[in-house]
């Protein structure tokens, strides 16, 4: 029997690319996106459902989650894929920067809306990462919204440093409760996920250097590989992946103390945009 995979960022890039492999496989596949017409396109392409959702809106996100929670009494998988490399600093409508709301707040919003679904479901919860979050990635709970120090490769990659730390956290919460969480880091993909950069990194993502990276539907496989995977035994779940390979995350992702307030201080900051 096939299980029902929640996948955002799906409109494009991995998440479409998963999506796409794992409708083949006979599981029934939700499909989230930003764009309603990209979003439209890749799910009826896989006869597959589809929400449309913001994340640079929380109140689109809440909305999703009731979607979500009205439409599917069960979720086996939740993959939080979708995120972004952004340009100059710029805040979302809730008051936060843009890189971390729509790569940490808006998933852990998502994700905890959702929780008491999951947990009726053993759901396994796959977080996309990125191996920035151990080369430039530093979480300061004191500046979470980057308004002293910004950059914008430096907030892509303190935001993916978030999502381990709060896969770690999930696990800790609620691994005795069924669910089990796993991050990993796709590879350097050649998607669309940089293009509003204007960084190096931005600039690579718009020339044919991009086609030296990992393609998509290469990505997409990783991810289908923990939707489909049976936790404890493809894979272990609270850890860290680089591809398929247990690895070592940075060196704050091991920090239980500081996954534990960056979880209390992402609940104020929903709960305060509600």
């Amino acid at each position: 029997m096939g299980k029902t995979i929640v996948i955002t960022g799906a409109s494009d890039g991995i998440g479409a690319a998963a999506a796409a492999r794992l409708a083949a496989s006979g599981h029934q596949v939700v499909v989230v996106g930003r764009s309603p017409a990209k979003t439209k396109q890749v799910a009826e392409a896989i006869d597959a459902d589809y929400f449309v959702a913001d994340f640079t809106e929380l109140a689109q996100v809440r909305s999703l989650a009731a979607e979500l929670l009205a439409e599917y009494p069960r979720i086996d998988v939740l993959a939080n894929n979708a995120g972004g490399q952004f340009g100059a600093r710029t805040t979302t409508v809730d008051g936060h920067e843009k890189t971390f709301q729509v790569n940490h707040l808006a998933p852990f919003l998502l994700t905890t809306l959702l929780l008491e679904r999951l947990v009726e479901s053993r759901a396994s919860v796959v977080n996309t990462s990125s191996i920035g979050s151990k080369l430039y990635g530093h979480v300061d709970l004191a500046d979470l919204d980057s308004e002293r120090h910004y950059g914008a490769s430096r907030a892509y990659c303190t935001s993916k440093l978030e999502n381990v730390l709060f896969t770690k956290e999930l696990h800790r919460r609620y691994a005795d409760k069924g669910i089990s969480t796993v991050a990993f880091h796709p590879g350097v993909i050649a998607s669309n996920f940089a293009h509003e950069a204007t960084n190096l990194m931005g600039l690579l993502y718009r020339t044919r250097l991009r086609n030296l990276l990992t393609s998509s539907q290469t990505a997409g496989g990783f991810l289908a590989f923990f939707a489909e995977g049976t936790p404890g035994r493809d894979w272990i779940p609270g850890q860290y992946y680089e591809k398929t390979r247990l690895a070592t995350p940075a060196k704050q992702a091991n920090d239980a103390a500081l996954a534990k307030a960056l979880w209390q201080r992402s609940a104020e900051l929903v709960a305060a945009s509600a």
